[in-house]
C-alpha cells in the first residue's frame, strides 16, 4: 500500500512538472470558482438551468464557427451566448412565456440546429467524435495555450471583481427583487449583469466539462453548501471552496486514471453533494 502511494505521488509530481497540466489546473479552478459564485444566486432564483440553456446555445455557435472555419471560436461563440442570455432574461419575464419554458425552448432549438448544421456542412471526417467532445468535454483543456490561459484568467478576475463589488446588490436581487426595486435598486440592470456573467462562464467552461455537463458546476456546489449552511454568505463561501476542491481533484484524477476530465469533475461533485446531504441530515445543518 505504501509502495503504491509512493508510485502515485511520483506520477503526480511528474505530471505537475509539465506546463499543460498546470494550465489545465489554473483554468479549471478559476472556472469552477466563478461558476459556484453565480450558482448560489441562480439556484435561489430558481433559474438553475439557464446554464444548461446557454451551453446548448454555445454548442450551436461552435457549430457555426466550425462551418466558417474560424480559428478563434470565441469571436462568435461569446457574443451569441451573451445575446441569448439577454434574450432569455427578457423572454423569461414575459407573462406568456415563463422562464423555464423560455430556457427549454432556446436550449432544445439551439442544440437541434447546431447538430443539424454540423451534419449538413460537416468539415470533419470524425463528426461523432467532435460532437461527443463538445457535449461532454474534450482533451483541449489539456492543450491550452498561454494566450488562452491568460484570457481565462482575465475574464475570471473580471467576474470575481464584479461579484465582490456588487455583492450587496446581487444579494438583494436574489432574495427579494420587489423590495430591492422599491428601495431604488435597478433590478433589471443587475439581472442583466448576472445573465451576461453566466454567459461568459458557460463559454469558458465548454472545454472543461462540455455543454451537457456545465449545469453541474453551477448547481451541485450550491446545493451541497445549502445542506450545511443557511446564510447567503456562508453558502457562497463554502460553495466556492467545495467547487475549487472538486475541480482540482477531478482534473488530477482524470490525468492519473485516464478518465474524461468533465465527467470526472462532475462525478466528484455528485459524491461531494451526497456527503454534504448526509452530514446535513445527521447534524441538522449549520444554522448560521
Amino acid at each position: 500500500m505504501f509502495y503504491f502511494s509512493i508510485q502515485i505521488m511520483d506520477k503526480l509530481a511528474m505530471y505537475l512538472a509539465r506546463p499543460f497540466v498546470r494550465y489545465a489546473l489554473i483554468v479549471g479552478v478559476l472556472i469552477a470558482l466563478c461558476s459556484s459564485l453565480l450558482g448560489v444566486t441562480l439556484v435561489l432564483k430558481r433559474f438553475s438551468f439557464i446554464g444548461d440553456g446557454l451551453s446548448h446555445v454555445a454548442f450551436g455557435a461552435i457549430s457555426i464557427a466550425a462551418v466558417l472555419n474560424l480559428t478563434n471560436e470565441m469571436l462568435i461563440v461569446l457574443p451569441i451566448t451573451i445575446l441569448s442570455a439577454i434574450l432569455l432574461l427578457r423572454t423569461g419575464q414575459n407573462a406568456r412565456i415563463k422562464g423555464d419554458a423560455a430556457i427549454a425552448m432556446i436550449s432544445v432549438g439551439a442544440l437541434a440546429f447546431g447538430y443539424l448544421i454540423m451534419n449538413i456542412f460537416s468539415t470533419s471526417s470524425n463528426l461523432s467524435g467532435g460532437v461527443c467532445s463538445t457535449l461532454f468535454g474534450s482533451i483541449s483543456i489539456l492543450t491550452l495555450t498561454v494566450k488562452e490561459v491568460w484570457l481565462c484568467i482575465g475574464l475570471s478576475v473580471a467576474v470575481l471583481i464584479i461579484f465582490v463589488l456588487f455583492y450587496n446588490k446581487i444579494f438583494g436581487v436574489t432574495f427579494d427583487e420587489n423590495f430591492a426595486k422599491a428601495t431604488g435598486v435597478k433590478t433589471n440592470a443587475y439581472n442583466l449583469m448576472i445573465a451576461i456573467i453566466i454567459a461568459v462562464i458557460i463559454v469558458l467552461a465548454m472545454n472543461l466539462v462540455g455543454s451537457l455537463l456545465i449545469s453541474a458546476l453551477v448547481i451541485f456546489p450550491a446545493l451541497s453548501a445549502m445542506r450545511l449552511f443557511r446564510s447567503f454568505k456562508m453558502v457562497t463561501v463554502f460553495s466556492a471552496i467545495l467547487s475549487v476542491v472538486c475541480a482540482f481533484s477531478g482534473i488530477l484524477v482524470s490525468i492519473l486514471a485516464g478518465t474524461p476530465v468533465g465527467s470526472t469533475i462532475v462525478a466528484i461533485d455528485v459524491v461531494a453533494f451526497a456527503v454534504c446531504y448526509f452530514i446535513g441530515l445527521i447534524t441538522g445543518g449549520v444554522r448560521k
